[in-house]
């Protein structure tokens, strides 16, 4: 009897090496192990053989890191996604693309499942299912790990009873996860939120004692809303995300620390390390409010959370994601300029911006000699503008002042 064929979001870590095992031996699929590359830089060739070696009858390995950075990563930004005001969604950006080379992975070995291993009680588990049910509603979902909430020593157990080869890594106590717009760290002596992370979980930031005692300058270009160069220099979107992350981390700035809610319910204390991606949104905001008016961005805020709340949710393949984009899309067309960003011990500000779309006039603004702006209308502006209010005071009396 043929089996069908499965495919596992492989990860090369010791869950997923040994769910290619257990899909194999347990649940009787030929299993194809797909790892797509979103900026973890692990061995390509590494991955493959030890998937194979752990039962796997193929591996595709995708570079997809230019592919996350423009399809996934600037569209979050062009909405300033940043879950509870906090976290700009590394992880969670990450798992409908994943999910999207799952099914082409389907699609090319004539699978009629996938898998991912991940657990009943996190956030991964409902973006892999629904991104999966928006692409391929056909193919079937298993979760081995959520079904039988595998632990690290059962699994370093299995590894072991089976001959699989596991990643030889420093023994640490976090769940590390990381990609071009951030990393998570999670585990150990961070589950408790009264005691603060220690330095040793930080990999891409530096202490502020540690950073540089001269402040570093950083100039972005935008181009309709993407950014396009650093310092007056075109740079592609994944080379530039990790230029950026690179100056911000070095300069102490991208630290994030989280009591999250999550999409089951939990309330989780979760730390982040996103220098690139906390710089690119504060940069992106502020050409955004130079160059668009206010009643743009008032609509804008709201679509810009209920984005973050779709992504962080699983919802990327939605109809609401798609029309919150084409929004944006509109949006965006007179974001273009150039904004300075200021690093220094851990702090970042914006310094400087510039526009030929600016929605700025200098005669208007000043208060200087220059001053072109008609003082005298101001009185019948602010009549007609708290009308109602003077006809409601008028009629109840107004209101005793303390």
């Amino acid at each position: 009897m043929t089996r069908q064929k499965i495919v596992l979001a492989y990860s090369g870590g010791l869950d997923t090496s040994i769910l290619v095992r257990i899909l194999s031996d347990d649940y009787g699929y030929d299993v194809i192990a797909c790892h797509a590359d979103v900026g973890e830089a692990k061995d390509k060739e590494y991955l493959a053989m030890r998937a194979r070696k752990a039962g796997a009858i193929a591996c595709e390995v995708v570079d997809a890191q230019d592919e996350f950075a423009r399809d996934f990563c600037f569209p979050a930004l062009q909405a300033n996604a940043l879950y509870q005001g906090v976290y700009p969604l590394s992880a969670a950006l990450s798992r409908p693309l994943i999910a999207r080379h799952l099914v082409a992975a389907a699609r090319k070995h004539g699978a009629t499942a996938v898998a991912h291993g991940a657990t009943g009680k996190g956030n991964d588990q409902v973006r892999f299912d629904l991104a999966v049910k928006g692409l391929a509603p056909d193919l079937k979902i298993v979760a081995p790990q959520r079904e039988r909430n595998i632990s690290r020593d059962a699994a370093l157990e299995y590894a072991k009873q089976h001959g699989i080869e596991v990643p030889a890594t420093k023994k640490s106590p976090f769940s590390i996860d990381e990609n071009l717009w951030g990393r998570s760290i999670e585990g150990g002596v961070l589950e408790d939120p009264d005691t603060e992370p220690p330095e040793e979980a930080f990999a891409w930031t530096k202490a502020s004692k540690e950073a540089p005692d001269a402040p570093a300058y950083l100039t972005i270009g935008f181009e309709q809303g993407l950014p396009v160069s650093l310092d007056g220099k075109k740079v592609p979107p994944a080379q530039l995300i990790t230029q950026v992350g690179k100056v911000a981390g070095d300069n102490g700035v991208g630290r994030i620390d989280l009591m999250e809610d999550r999409v089951v319910g939990i309330k989780s204390r979760e730390t982040y390390e996103c220098p690139a991606s906390v710089a690119l949104i504060a940069a992106h905001q502020d050409l955004e409010r130079f160059t668009t008016l206010r009643q743009s961005l008032q609509t804008k805020a709201f679509l810009d959370q209920k984005y973050t709340e779709l992504v962080y949710d699983g919802f990327w393949y939605s109809p609401l994601r798609h029309a919150i984009d084409a929004f944006n899309t509109e949006h965006a067309k007179t974001i273009t300029g150039q904004v300075t960003l200021r690093f220094h011990k851990g702090s970042m500000r914006v310094v400087r911006r510039s526009s030929e779309n600016g929605v700025y006039n200098h005669g208007l603004a000043t208060y200087g000699t220059g001053d072109k702006f008609d003082h005298r209308a101001a009185e019948g502006f602010i009549t007609l503008l708290g009308l109602s209010l003077h006809e409601f005071s008028r009629l109840h009396g107004g209101e005793e002042a303390p």
